[in-house]
């Protein structure tokens, strides 16, 4: 998929709905740690991976941007340091000069004020005012792989961030995954239009006859019943 409609597809998608049709279409999933969260609240961000590994030093983000294709998102692996904000404003305004959809950082970012008022969208554990104050020798998959927890991210992989975390998937089945997501969403609007107007989530997901089989059946499951009501919930 290109990387607009990408976005586009995403947008009035989340991070749960991926997740649950992952689930669905059993998928595997790459979910980042918690505590993953964007510089400005309610941004969104979806698109193709370029992973990069900081070793101290800015030239790698710079490196990895010569060949950067619109609608990238750059994943910066930082070992989910904590102690030194190893992205800051110029980074960010060379990456939305190169047409980059975002950035994504496992560790921290500096120059909050300056990235708000860029306004790209930028995913890291939060802000530390200290920049990187050492040179380790650079890693030869520094532009070839990114690790992300206890994830390895390259090139071919598909990212979705927003305020619920980051998120990552081949991108193979990214078509069926968003065809899917847009499936659940659907049925969840549906489903919350209908509590509004009075008919219960428990009317709707005929609640009591689950109990019933359940209470005739200790090994009948809520999901096997979802699947039988086509119920959004869970799956």
């Amino acid at each position: 998929m290109k990387t607009q409609l990408l976005a586009d597809a995403f947008a009035e998608l989340s991070t749960p709905l991926i997740a649950d049709a992952a689930l669905r279409l059993k998928i595997p999933l790459r979910i980042s740690p918690p505590g993953i969260r964007p510089v400005i609240d309610n941004q969104r961000l979806a698109g193709p991976a370029l992973p990069v590994r900081h070793f101290g030093s800015v030239d790698v983000f710079l490196e990895a941007m010569q060949d950067a294709q619109p609608g990238e998102v750059l994943v910066i692996d930082n070992s989910g340091r904590l102690d030194e904000g190893c992205i800051g404003d110029l980074t960010a305004l060379e990456a939305e000069n190169c047409g980059l959809a975002g950035i994504v950082v496992w560790g921290v970012h500096r120059d909050t004020p300056e990235l708000r008022r860029i306004g790209l969208p930028i995913f890291s554990y939060g802000a530390c005012p200290c920049g990187p104050q050492r040179l380790d020798p650079r890693d030869p998959s520094a532009l070839r792989s990114a690790r992300f927890g206890n994830f390895l991210i390259e090139p071919g992989d598909v990212v979705f961030a927003d305020d619920d975390g980051c998120l990552f998937v081949a991108a193979a089945r990214v078509d069926e995954l968003l065809s899917v997501a847009r499936e659940i969403w659907q049925r969840e609007r549906h489903q919350a239009e209908a509590i509004k107007s009075g008919h219960s989530l428990r009317e709707q997901l005929a609640f009591a006859r689950y109990l019933e089989k359940r209470a005739a059946d200790p090994s009948y499951t809520f999901r096997e019943h979802l699947r039988k009501a086509s119920g959004a919930i869970e799956e």
